[in-house]
């Protein structure tokens, strides 16, 4: 998506304390004000969701997928595939 230009919103679905060790600069955090800002998008925005493995943030599409969001994804493997295969700089834990 991101090679290709597309547009879409990135949520980060870990603690804090995860984020602090790792993190991608364009991800919101999905804490309250990031449940409040996804809410507030077209509901056939594209959302992708991200956690440490892809557990977390498949629950997380589902759960939007559930509210009515028709275009969502999840970063399978996490961010630790995003480290692992995308950017080495990224810290795996």
């Amino acid at each position: 998506m991101i090679d290709r230009g597309e547009k879409f919103e990135l949520f980060d679905v870990r603690t804090p304390e995860e984020r602090a060790i790792a993190r991608l600069d364009i991800a919101r955090h999905l804490d309250d004000a990031g449940v409040d800002y996804l809410q507030g998008l077209p509901k056939d925005a594209t959302i992708v969701f991200h956690c440490h493995h892809g557990m977390r943030s498949r629950a997380a599409a589902e759960r939007f997928l559930s509210a009515g969001f028709t275009r969502v994804f999840n970063v399978e493997g996490g961010i630790d595939a995003w480290s692992r295969d995308v950017d080495p700089n990224i810290a795996r834990y």
